[in-house]
């Protein structure tokens, strides 16, 4: 007898959203996070693509009844976007009308424009357009999470926070602590992973001692928080006791930390997960 495959949580966050829509919006966002994490930002940029449409015709399809088929090309993406503001109120609420299609237009503005995977000139802007790509993305799929869902508000609220932080796989959340699953890194690349994956807010510095399992506070303030600030990857507030990534840091995690192959690690969840197919 054939187990049926789990739903995706985003398949019950966005229930209420038409079939084809709903199924097309989760394959290319998750395509876009999937190939974001890899770095390939060409690719990324195809699934953003993607997600804008289904979404504007999603939207067209709430707030028109008159939908664009898949297939046929949106011939002017700003202008739909735009049109969206003239419907009127009764025809669905603001978020609808008005700022997910900015969103929308944003991004795919940002895609097609900026040119993803573009070279040449000083600065590398493939990285940081593909952060703000998933970010935007996030968003978007957070509100129609917040407009559809048929989840308890608690259920949707932590669904989307989950969307809407940093999916860092060698960082484990569990019972309110958070735990580097690298055994490479050294206590100051530890300290920066965990920073990274709280990147917009301070960090109590008792936390990241805590959370990287260091033996002394007193030592670890001085050579890991202290070193760290004084290369400036950090920003180590004494007053409040806290620590916020620098983009410095930043840069070291994304382009050193991140991209480190950890064998080991990758061997033995591969067997793990062996050896729970073979025991089902």
């Amino acid at each position: 007898m054939n187990t049926p495959k789990p739903k995706s949580p985003l398949q019950d966050a966005l229930a209420n959203v038409p079939t084809d829509y709903r199924n097309r919006i989760i394959k290319s966002y998750l395509e876009l996070k999937a190939r974001q994490a890899e770095a390939k930002h060409d690719a990324a940029g195809v699934s953003a693509g993607k997600l804008c449409e289904t979404v504007v015709r999603l939207l067209q399809h709430e707030l028109k009844k008159t939908v664009t088929p898949f297939g046929q090309q949106i011939s002017n993406f700003a202008g739909e976007c735009e049109s969206f503001s003239q419907v009127p109120k009764a025809m669905g609420n603001e978020s609808l009308r008005i700022v997910i299609p900015r969103a929308l237009n944003y991004l795919y503005t940002l895609r097609n424009k900026r040119g993803i995977g573009h070279a040449g000139g000083d600065v590398d802007a493939n990285a940081i357009d593909g952060a703000t790509i998933t970010r935007v993305a996030d968003w978007i799929v957070c509100e129609l999470i917040r407009i559809f869902h048929t989840m308890s508000l608690e259920e949707a609220d932590a669904l989307v926070s989950s969307l809407s932080s940093r999916d860092i796989p060698d960082i484990w959340e569990v019972g309110g602590k958070k735990r580097v699953l690298r055994n490479d890194l050294d206590f100051k690349q530890k300290t920066l992973l965990l920073l990274y994956a709280s990147v917009e807010s301070a960090v109590l510095a008792e936390d990241l001692y805590s959370w990287s399992k260091y033996s002394n506070f007193a030592v670890y303030r001085k050579s890991v928080l202290g070193q760290l600030d004084t290369g400036n990857f950090v920003e180590y507030d004494r007053e409040s006791d806290t620590v916020i990534i620098s983009p410095i840091g930043i840069k070291c995690v994304e382009e050193e930390i991140l991209r480190t192959p950890v064998r080991a690690v990758a061997n033995h969840s591969l067997k793990r997960a062996s050896r729970k197919r073979a025991a089902a």
